[in-house]
């Protein structure tokens, strides 16, 4: 059985006393850090005009669903990712509009002006599609996670008016998933992620 990291231990303490305050997430500003400098190409004219354009109602969390070891370079793997996507699955982009590593560092994917795409039965239109590399079906979040998802999130509610309560995960909308992984859902879950944003978007 995995170690559980002191963080989560602490968050389910404060849930199963009945605590109704969650330790506040130390949120630094946010830096997104654009497609060039991370070594991929913008999305070619002919995918953008074959891919549906919307305006984000929803902020929607998913997981990599795949091990992301710290020995692994993240820009690499965007590139990677990338090339995957347009070249086997035939996308216009990198299906996430915002993706983050290990270290909390926030690389913007395909644009967010577009719908992201999704393996499953969803309709990913009108949602704002953040992803975090890594299984968390296997693994914990780690402190620098959890900062970045919730300052992106803040972010992406702050510039399209988005209500905190239509911040969801994946498996929200679909039945045929586990995403965003049975150990970063329940921050979902239990309203930690709406309450952190709520709170940074106060004046």
């Amino acid at each position: 059985m995995k170690p559980t990291s002191p963080f989560v231990v602490s968050l389910y303490a404060l849930l199963l006393s009945g605590c109704a305050v969650l330790p506040k997430v130390q949120t630094p500003a946010l830096r997104v850090i654009p497609v060039a400098e991370w070594g991929g190409t913008p999305m070619s004219t002919d995918a953008a005009a074959a891919t549906k354009r919307h305006v984000p109602e929803y902020i929607t969390l998913h997981h990599g669903g795949v091990a992301f070891l710290r020995d692994k370079d993240p820009k690499q793997y965007l590139r990677n990712l990338q090339s995957w996507s347009r070249g086997t699955r035939k996308w216009a982009d990198i299906p996430y509009h915002y993706l983050i590593d290990l270290d909390g560092n926030v690389y913007e994917g395909r644009d967010v002006n577009y719908a992201g795409d999704t393996n499953t039965e969803y309709d990913p239109t009108g949602h704002a599609l953040i992803v975090v590399l890594g299984n968390f079906e296997d693994v914990d979040p780690n402190p620098a996670q959890l900062n970045a998802v919730t300052a992106t999130m803040a972010m992406l509610a702050k510039r399209f008016n988005i209500s905190p309560d239509k911040i969801a995960g994946h498996k929200d909308y679909s039945a045929n998933t586990a995403c965003p992984g049975k150990s970063l859902y329940p921050y979902l879950q239990n309203g930690y992620f709406q309450r952190q944003v709520a709170d940074l978007l106060k004046p």
